[in-house]
């Protein structure tokens, strides 16, 4: 056996092995997102496979069906922040913690108020639990816009119905210094959980404007 065959042999065996470790830490993982161990099982296997790759190469003119590239630890850990752990597997604290905060409002007109107060208790008999046989009538255009959203987990997609007619929206991004306190406001004030504090940077708005048809498209369908 030449020496660039027992060196192709080895090779592989650090290939087996690195294979063995990765699974090893993904299985201690359990789950984990972004775990240390696996990061580090990973770029192992993957250098361990990148140069027996290139020894087949050399040594055959073949090649294996692993397209990787080599991957440098050290560089890597900088640039996807992983493998950074501090001492005794503590993370180190975040030199700049951060809290955005997202502000959307979106008005709608009501075509036609009997039609979204349907469609409002259709969604609330829809929740309803096996033994309760009849659900409260929804009385108002608030109260009805409240079940839709409480039917679709709080998103405004659950508004994207004929019932209701979207007008001007707009989306705010801020940096703020802490996080929403719910159990600062009252359940009666409109303005307290919107309002922004003295310290909090406005980053920037997006203007929503609701799809207007052309006016030939208009024409064509009239």
């Amino acid at each position: 056996m030449t020496d660039q065959h027992a060196e192709l042999d080895a090779a592989l065996e650090r290939v087996i092995e690195a294979a063995r470790g990765h699974l090893a830490a993904v299985k201690a993982a359990e789950g984990r997102i972004d775990d240390d161990d696996v990061w580090q099982a990973y770029v192992t296997l993957n250098n361990a496979s990148y140069e027996y790759d290139e020894l087949l190469l050399d040594a055959f003119g073949e090649v294996t069906p692993w397209d990787v590239e080599s991957i440098d630890p050290d560089e890597a850990d900088e640039r996807f922040g992983v493998g950074l752990g501090g001492v005794d597997g503590n993370e180190p604290e975040d030199p700049h913690p951060a809290v955005v905060s997202v502000r959307q409002r979106r008005d709608y007109r009501v075509p036609s108020v009997a039609a979204l107060v349907r469609v409002a208790e259709a969604a609330r008999r829809s929740g309803l639990p096996e033994d309760e046989e009849e659900a409260e009538p929804v009385e108002t255009v608030g109260e009805a816009v409240l079940e839709l959203l409480q039917a679709g987990d709080g998103s405004l997609g659950a508004l994207d119905i004929p019932e209701l007619e979207p007008l001007d929206g707009v989306v705010m991004v801020s940096e703020v210094a802490a996080p929403l306190d719910l159990e600062s406001y009252s359940e009666d004030d409109a303005a307290g959980p919107f309002a922004p504090a003295a310290e909090d940077r406005l980053v920037g708005r997006l203007d929503e404007h609701p799809f207007m048809p052309l006016d030939d498209e208009v024409e064509q369908t009239s």
